[in-house]
């Protein structure tokens, strides 16, 4: 665990002076106080952890985590487990949601393989980062051991370093991919909250009401089963977890300790953020909640996090959708704080608005 330890002490909070600055700046702009809303608070976050007025989110980086799930044997998913690694190709190939979404977005993929349950070429472009070909069924005991589960996320961390060698990142976005991962990540915001599982448990790919009573006792029978530990974070991603949520913990804790700001995606990309800042609490402090989905459990993370998600769009797909279409709005909020003239600065006297 030496990764992950030097990684969770390598975090320190965003500097308070710069956001007290950014603050200071955006009440004294051309306009009513407060009238840009969400975003004036946006733009003086991303000030404190840039350490500048002036921030510039050049290079744009959103990472998908692959993995697959031994719980589809239980009937979780309308899809087969081979749709995973065929999007893992789509996604290489430039032809999904998140490619296209992206451009839009001026964003980079890049693709992750935590564990999808296929053979990729050793030179496809993606991170390699296979722990094993999918977990364990849930249903019937642990998805992994504690030693996966730790390498599950310092491989996430790996992967921040990985693209620094490449050149500086200025903010990352998480998204997945896994069929059948919605189950383990209702039974990671379950394990953590104590709430009853039916007031978690979604559709995912959209599934009939049979299905769904399903999925809730598979759930169920997966915390019964398995009993993680709501106070230790890998023992909860051990039990009842995804390689892929574990390689998206890393990247938020890379991401922190790096201290760059990460927008973090739907209900799996949040459970990974659960996990990192159980953690590592100060990880919060990068952390941007992209949207809410129409899954159940997503605003309970949101609530546990104490972080609001900048749109809801009725999004339910992941991928890291979600974090490109919040990009565009962290984009602005950096032009509203470093380009909207103060009255002073247009020479506006005695103002009253």
């Amino acid at each position: 665990m030496d990764k992950l330890d030097k990684t969770i002490n390598a975090i320190f909070p965003p500097d308070a002076p710069f956001y007290e600055t950014a603050l200071e700046r955006l009440a004294q702009q051309a306009r009513p106080a407060g009238s840009l809303g969400v975003l004036e608070n946006l733009s003086a976050r991303l000030a404190g952890i840039a350490k500048t007025i002036d921030v510039r989110l050049k290079r744009k980086v959103i990472v998908t985590c692959a993995g697959d799930h031994g719980v589809v044997a239980e009937g979780v998913s309308l899809f087969p487990q081979e749709v995973t690694p065929q999007m893992v190709y789509n996604f290489v190939n430039g032809g999904a949601s998140i490619n296209v979404l992206a451009r839009h977005a001026g964003a980079e993929v890049k693709v992750a393989d935590l564990g999808v349950n296929h053979d990729f070429e050793s030179d496809l472009p993606i991170f390699h980062k296979k722990i094993r070909k999918g977990t364990s069924n849930i249903a019937v005991g642990p998805a992994m051991s504690r030693q996966e589960a730790v390498s599950s996320i310092e491989a996430g961390i790996d992967m921040v370093d990985e693209l620094f060698k490449e050149g500086t990142v200025d903010i990352l976005g998480t998204g997945d991919m896994g069929i059948g991962n919605t189950t383990p990540s209702t039974a990671v915001i379950a394990a953590i909250s104590g709430i009853d599982v039916e007031k978690l448990t979604g559709r995912g790919t959209g599934i009939d009401d049979k299905a769904l009573k399903n999925k809730i006792e598979v759930i169920k029978r997966a915390i019964k089963v398995n009993k993680p530990d709501p106070k230790d974070a890998i023992d909860i991603l051990c039990k009842v977890g995804g390689f892929e949520i574990g390689g998206l913990a890393g990247l938020v804790l890379g991401a922190a300790a790096r201290g760059i700001p990460i927008v973090c995606d739907g209900l799996i990309s949040t459970a990974g953020a659960l996990i990192a800042c159980s953690l590592a609490p100060l990880a919060k402090e990068y952390l941007f909640a992209s949207h809410r989905s129409v899954e159940a459990g997503h605003g309970y993370m949101h609530e546990i996090l104490g972080i609001e998600p900048l749109l809801d769009l009725k999004f339910r797909l992941g991928e890291g959708t979600g974090a490109a279409a919040a990009m565009e709005l962290l984009d602005a909020s950096t032009r509203i704080l470093a380009d909207i003239k103060t009255f002073e600065e247009v020479a506006i006297k005695n103002a009253q608005i």
